[in-house]
């Protein structure tokens, strides 16, 4: 099953449940991965790795509102927007743990042969194109700092 047929299916399940805060969610990945389709001028199916950066795309978004919303004490706020990174994370690809984050940073240092900071951006090119939806980008650059330091 297509990632589209996946919203859609999750969207009516939504409805018949009437789940507002999924809806919206699910409305808006909906959305992305049609204005994605336009922009390119076909109605062919986006590539796996265009879905993985639409979603990573929202779910930073959402997580991002809701650090900002708990910043100004309005938990209210918050809360959805926390709900719906969690609905839209379904769709992506499961998260990878530190360690293993790390055992692939390490092999892509050792690969590269990077030395130092100067090095970083190689590293993180690398290991951002492997794990592509499998790890939030601070992590993996927290990570790297640490090695390379």
């Amino acid at each position: 099953m297509s990632l589209q047929e996946g919203i859609m299916a999750a969207m009516k399940a939504a409805m018949k449940e009437k789940n507002q805060e999924a809806l919206a969610a699910l409305r808006a990945v909906k959305s992305e991965i049609l204005l994605a389709q336009t922009e390119t001028g076909s109605k062919e199916e986006l590539t796996k790795d265009q879905e993985i950066k639409i979603l990573s795309k929202l779910v930073k978004q959402r997580k991002d509102s809701a650090a900002i919303f708990t910043e100004q004490n309005r938990n209210d706020l918050a809360a959805p927007e926390l709900a719906q990174a969690e609905i839209i994370s379904q769709f992506l690809p499961a998260q990878l743990s530190e360690t293993e984050i790390e055992k692939v940073v390490v092999e892509t240092i050792a690969k590269v042969g990077a030395e130092g900071m100067k090095d970083m951006g190689k590293v993180m090119g690398i290991v951002n194109q492997q794990l592509a939806g499998k790890a939030d980008g601070k992590t993996i650059s927290t990570i790297v700092k640490s090695k390379l330091s």
